[in-house]
């Protein structure tokens, strides 16, 4: 079955080799910074005035941002500590899976459309909203990873 164009509002992400028995750490608001771009350098050819030769380099990732409600303690929040206080970076890998709008209408299992696989991901950056009285909205918490690269998988179906 063909699920053209996916909703981006259904996914959940999952850490690798996070102990966390609750299981809150694989939901998020949003996701942001799954893309690629490629380095290129410019090259001027002796006697071509008209343009520059653009060569292709290397691939280059943004930082993976990751928003949600702030929670108190958890099996993530654990292993950002480690990183930001103790200086302990322990790389993690994990997986982006986006599902499509008609999983809840059937009862067999849910499988995902589109699943992205981070690899060697860390914690670089962790910031809370401001604290505002004169607002009343849901405390948010952004986690900023950096990684060294993501796989897409689509599901064939």
């Amino acid at each position: 079955m063909s699920y053209y164009p996916p909703v981006g509002f259904r996914f959940k992400v999952k850490f690798e080799g996070l102990d966390d028995e609750v299981g809150e750490d694989i939901y998020f608001q949003s996701v942001s910074g799954l893309s690629v771009d490629i380095e290129t350098e410019e090259f001027a050819e002796g006697g071509e005035n008209r343009f520059k030769h653009k060569l292709p380099g290397r691939t280059k990732f943004p930082n993976l941002v990751l928003k949600r409600g702030l929670l108190r303690t958890s099996g993530l929040i654990k292993w950002c500590e480690n990183a930001f206080e103790s200086f302990e970076f322990k790389p993690l890998d994990l997986t982006i899976s986006l599902y499509s709008s008609e999983g809840e209408k059937k009862k067999e299992e849910i499988k995902p459309i589109v699943t992205w696989k981070i690899t060697h991901a860390i914690p670089v950056k962790w910031a809370v909203d401001d604290l505002n009285a004169q607002e009343s909205k849901i405390l948010m918490e952004t986690l900023e990873l950096s990684y060294n690269y993501f796989k897409v998988q689509v599901d064939a179906n």
